[in-house]
């Protein structure tokens, strides 16, 4: 590493120099465009090179955990921050507010934006040692008890559950109330509670990082990504558009989750909030998990393909073959021979830790693309596959562009495009073109079972993709203190998503640290926008693909006039501000979330029809004893169903609802 940091930062100091000597004085800007084009010129190959780098050592430590990778990626990152703060302070030296090439102004203002790495090198190494701290506590959090070793011998072992794929599946499929609690405040109490204090440092220092260039916090650093000075009233206004749909889905999924869970009636908030720990994932952010106690219509049909996979042989790279194969019949790119040699597809059984979040990496050298996923043979799994692929393929689409336009249109443009495959692929006619289902007969019940497990994802996510950001938008701007972190959390998951704590809360605990993007510092906003944007894409993507009937039984395989539009314009990357990107695509350039209701328009009907005698919605405040001043509930009992916690864990039979994180 150090050896090409040196390369890195030789010819670059080089290239600075000349352009000093020859063009300019420290008094004067430089107005010549044609200079300025020249700079950027030399530049690009110098960019892709120390982004490479930086990537790469990224990559390396997320795939093994090691104290010696974790310090290759610190100086990495640091030889990157050196290397942006050297074409930042030269950019300066141009007069580029004044071009008249408007792409010129582009290139400029995006180059002058560098982040956290216009810190002081002392507070980059303080940055990017909490934020692998932060990471380290959650990607290696385990709930560990006590149990007897046999029936026979009164001794006990301690037993410890690591998220993937253990605590994942319990939260998955336990019916038990008790045992899902466990779960719930084991991993806070494992993650979250142990990261508040470094997490309020790192507010302060990316809040120094986002006055530095120019911003007034970081969440107004972070918005700034959407080139929209009305972002916030945008999102506001794109939530209360989706509201009644989803108050729909709560009322009805609340009604069912008390059926079945009669004993504990009484456990159930007055305020008709849903309980956080029994909608089958560890953030309620999706509920798709308990879909077995809300299907409309039981004895019809429900989408899955889980054991069909198994019993046929799939492995991961057979599931990520068939993605490949959807994206090459759409008319774009294979994936590229490094793709396969080097993406780590499945969870490594040579004894590393590593990063089990699936992510897609770009080594922006044009050519190395990668994926890093602990893959599970399951239908969620088939589908998360070609979400992740569709990052990549966004990734080819735009690798001509020059390196500061090798994003997406807004962040939340690469979301959507992995999700608007995805609404395609998640279909029971994509199944049967595959051969993985039989051909089935339409009827309403298997049509609305079909919708319920498309809200119980789609539209229960809403509300927590909007309140997360919301939050740390807040925190950012002072609003909210460590003194209140998580009082305000729940303050927010209560009135937007109706969803309250189980046991009592305190601001000993820090809830929103449980989630793998607050400590991962990965902005939030880009889910929620993703899951409007990606109807818009998927409505018009089906009018390209010559479809007619319902939107949501439409299917774009094979369809090349749909791969032109996904090619025009994703090919853009972010050269073009993103309305221009959305109107090539749908021909239109406002986000809004008309095609997410017409998509959903039968079940939110339906949905109507079956709470006409509840009430729909649910008290903005959490219930009274939902939070508490002092150090929050006590320590959780030895549960008696701990003993067969491993046998759950492992189960094929359970693991055959496992969700994607």
């Amino acid at each position: 590493m150090a050896s090409c940091r040196a390369s890195v930062f030789t010819g670059f100091q080089l290239l600075v120099f000349g352009l000093l000597l020859n063009d300019a004085t420290p008094t004067e800007k430089i107005k010549n465009e044609t200079e300025a084009i020249r700079w950027l010129h030399d530049l690009e190959p110098k960019l892709s090179e120390v982004y490479t780098a930086a990537s790469l050592a990224a990559w390396n430590y997320n795939v093994n955990l090691t104290e010696h990778n974790n310090q290759l990626q610190i100086e990495a990152s640091l030889a990157s921050s050196r290397f942006q703060k050297e074409f930042h302070r030269n950019a300066s030296l141009f007069d580029w507010k004044t071009f008249k090439d408007p792409d010129l102004v582009r290139k400029f203002k995006k180059l002058t934006d560098i982040g956290w790495a216009a810190l002081p090198d002392e507070d980059i190494k303080r940055y990017n040692a909490l934020k692998n701290k932060m990471g380290q506590i959650y990607s290696l959090a385990e709930i560990c008890e006590k149990r007897p070793k046999t029936a026979t011998n009164t001794g006990t072992e301690k037993i410890c559950y690591s998220q993937n794929p253990d605590l994942t599946r319990i939260a998955a499929t336990s019916r038990d109330w008790d045992e899902q609690i466990w779960v719930w405040r084991g991993w806070r109490d494992e993650t979250g509670k142990k990261t508040k204090q470094d997490y309020a440092e790192i507010v302060k220092l990316l809040n120094s990082a986002a006055k530095l260039n120019g911003f007034n916090d970081n969440g107004d650093y972070w918005r700034s990504s959407y080139e929209m000075e009305n972002f916030e009233d945008v999102c506001e206004k794109l939530w209360n558009q989706v509201k009644p749909l989803y108050e729909q889905l709560h009322c009805y999924v609340r009604r069912k989750l008390m059926s079945h869970y009669q004993t504990n009636a009484n456990d159930f908030p007055k305020g008709r909030h849903i309980p956080a720990h029994l909608t089958g994932n560890f953030w309620a952010q999706t509920w798709n998990n308990i879909l077995d106690l809300v299907t409309p219509f039981p004895n019809s049909s429900v989408l899955d393909i889980t054991d069909i996979l198994r019993n046929r042989g799939f492995n991961a790279e057979r599931m990520f073959r068939e993605a490949d194969s959807f994206f090459q019949s759409l008319g774009l790119h294979p994936m590229p021979d490094e793709f396969w040699n080097h993406s780590m597809l499945e969870k490594p059984t040579d004894g590393r830790n590593v990063v089990c979040h699936a992510s897609a990496w770009d080594f922006y050298n044009g050519r190395d693309f990668r994926i890093k996923q602990c893959t599970d043979i399951t239908g969620e799994y088939f589908v998360t596959t070609h979400h992740e692929m569709g990052h990549v393929q966004y990734y080819l689409l735009y690798r001509h562009q020059p390196v500061v336009y090798r994003k997406g249109a807004n962040p939340g443009f690469h979301e959507a495009i992995g999700d608007v495959i995805a609404l395609s692929v998640n279909t029971p006619e994509h199944m049967s073109t595959l051969g993985l289902l039989k051909r089935t007969v339409d009827n309403q019940e298997s049509e609305m079972n079909f919708l319920m497990k498309q809200a119980l994802e789609k539209v229960a996510f809403l509300p927590f993709g909007y309140l997360v950001d919301r939050w740390r938008w807040e925190v950012f701007d002072g609003r909210v203190t460590p003194e209140n972190y998580n009082k305000y959390y729940w303050k927010l998951r209560c009135k937007l998503q109706g969803v309250s704590p189980p046991v009592p809360r305190s601001e000993e605990d820090f809830d929103a640290g449980a989630k793998f993007h607050i400590p991962h510092n990965t902005p939030y906003i880009r889910y929620f926008v993703s899951y409007i944007i990606q109807f818009q894409f998927h409505k018009a993507l089906c009018s390209a693909a010559g479809h007619s009937g319902p939107l949501h039984k439409c299917d774009i395989y094979r369809s090349k006039a749909a791969g032109d539009k996904l090619r025009e314009s994703l090919g853009l990357g972010s050269s073009k501000p993103w309305t221009e990107a959305m109107e090539k695509l749908t021909g239109g350039s406002q986000m809004d979330a008309s095609a997410l209701l017409e998509y959903f328009h039968p079940l939110h009907e339906w949905l109507k029809r079956e709470n006409k005698d509840d009430t729909v919605g649910w008290e903005e405040n959490c219930p009274p004893e939902a939070f508490v001043s002092g150090g929050g509930s006590p320590p959780p009992p030895l549960l008696p169903l701990l003993p067969s916690l491993t046998a759950i864990a492992l189960s094929h039979a359970f693991a055959n609802r496992f969700i994607r994180q």
